[in-house]
C-alpha cells in the first residue's frame, strides 16, 4: 500500500517517513529540491514542483497515479492552501489529500483568524493585536510574531521594554505582524487525529525547544488537557493530523498555534504509541475509524543523524527527477 508524503526534505516530511517505517505503508517521497534528504531515504523517491509551481497538483497526481498511491501527505506549510483547493480534482483522481478545508487552514495560519476563532467559540485565548494598529494594550514582555506564514519561531521577538518593541519593529514588514500578550508557563506541543465522526484521539507532549524545533520531549498524560484539546478539534472539525501548541499558566491553557498538518514530532508521538499517519492510513485503506491506540508515558531526547547519499545517486535524481533506493532507517 503506496503513501506518498511530500516535502521529504522537512522536518514534517521526514518525521512522517519515520513514522510509517515498518508498518505496511510505504512512502513513495516527493520533494522539489534535489538535496531534500527524504528523498534519499524513502524506497521510491520523485523530484516535485514547488507549491507555487502550476504544475504542481498536476506532478503529484502523475506520481501517485503511477505508484498507485492511494493518499498523499503534505510535508510543507505552503502545500496546505494549493492541496485544499484542489481537493475534488484529486480525489476524481482516486487520491484523497490528508489536507484540510482551506476554511480551517486559514484560521491555522493566520494569528488573528485563530484568536477569533478561540474567542467566538468561548475558548481561552491570548489578547493579540495587528502590529500596525496596535497602542501599547498589553504590559510588557509581549511577543512579535508573523500574523500568517510563521514556522519554527523564525521571525518571532520577546520585547521586554519599549526600547526592545521600537528596535524589533524597525526590522520588521509591520503589515504581517502581531502583537501578543507574553504566557509564561509549561509549554505543550498536543498531537490529534480527526475524522468526519470527531476527534479520535490526542496525545500530549511537554517539550522544550532549540530553535523553535522541540528537541526535549515528555509525553505525559492529563485527562482535563486532553480533553479541552479535544473539544478544540471537535469544533475546528480539522481532518487527519492536526497540531496544538500551548502553555499552561495557572492550570488554565491557552493556545498559541495551531498546525493543520503532521508535526515535527510526528515520529517522537509514534514512538509513544500514537502513530498519527499509520492511524490515518488505516481509516483511508481499511475504514478503521476508531483506532486503538496505547501512549506510553515515556522522555525523547532528539538527536541528528548522518545521512550519507553518493554523488551518483544526486546526479541520477537529477538527469531522471526519480531515484529507486533500498531505503534507509531514518
Amino acid at each position: 500500500m503506496n503513501v506518498a508524503v511530500t516535502g521529504v526534505g522537512g522536518g514534517v516530511g521526514q518525521s512522517i517517513i519515520k513514522a510509517l517505517q515498518n508498518t505496511e505503508y510505504n512512502v513513495i517521497g516527493i520533494d522539489g529540491e534535489v538535496l531534500g534528504a527524504g528523498l534519499y531515504a524513502a524506497k521510491k523517491s520523485y523530484l516535485g514542483f514547488y507549491a507555487n509551481h502550476p504544475k504542481f497538483i498536476d506532478r503529484i497526481i502523475k506520481i501517485c497515479k503511477k505508484e498507485k498511491c492511494k493518499t498523499v501527505f503534505p510535508g510543507l506549510d505552503v502545500e496546505l492552501i494549493p492541496l485544499s483547493n484542489n481537493i475534488e480534482k484529486l480525489k476524481a483522481n482516486d487520491i484523497i489529500p490528508i489536507v484540510s478545508d482551506s476554511k480551517v487552514i486559514k484560521i491555522a495560519d493566520d494569528k488573528l483568524e485563530t484568536t477569533k476563532f478561540l474567542r467566538s467559540n468561548n475558548f481561552t485565548y491570548i489578547k493579540t493585536y495587528r502590529l500596525k494598529d496596535y497602542i501599547f494594550e498589553l504590559d510588557f514582555p509581549v511577543v512579535l510574531k508573523p500574523q500568517k506564514g510563521g514556522t519554527r519561531s523564525i521571525g518571532n521577538f520577546i520585547a521586554k521594554d519599549k526600547r526592545e518593541f521600537d528596535k524589533y519593529i524597525a526590522n520588521i514588514n509591520t503589515n504581517n505582524y502581531v502583537v501578543q500578550e507574553y504566557i509564561q508557563g509549561d509549554e505543550y506541543t498536543c498531537g490529534a487525529v480527526s475524522f468526519e465522526s470527531g476527534c479520535i484521539g490526542v496525545i500530549l507532549i511537554k517539550r522544550q525547544l532549540r530553535c523553535g524545533d522541540t528537541y526535549k520531549a515528555f509525553v505525559i498524560k492529563d485527562e482535563k488537557l486532553s480533553d479541552f484539546v479535544k473539544s478544540i478539534i471537535n469544533v475546528l472539525k480539522p481532518f487527519g493530523a492536526c497540531n496544538i501548541q500551548l502553555r499552561v499558566r495557572d492550570k488554565i491553557p491557552y493556545i498559541f498555534e495551531i498546525n493543520a498538518r503532521c508535526s515535527g514530532t510526528t515520529a517522537s508521538r509514534a514512538l509513544a504509541g500514537f502513530n498519527e499517519p499509520k492511524m490515518i492510513c488505516d481509516y483511508i485503506f481499511k475504514g478503521i475509524d476508531n483506532p486503538h491506540f496505547e501512549i506510553k508515558e515515556i522522555v525523547i531526547l532528539r538527536y541528528w543523524k548522518e545521512l550519507v547519499v553518493s554523488y551518483d545517486k544526486i546526479e541520477e535524481m537529477k538527469a531522471n527527477s526519480f531515484l529507486y533506493n533500498k531505503g534507509v532507517k531514518l
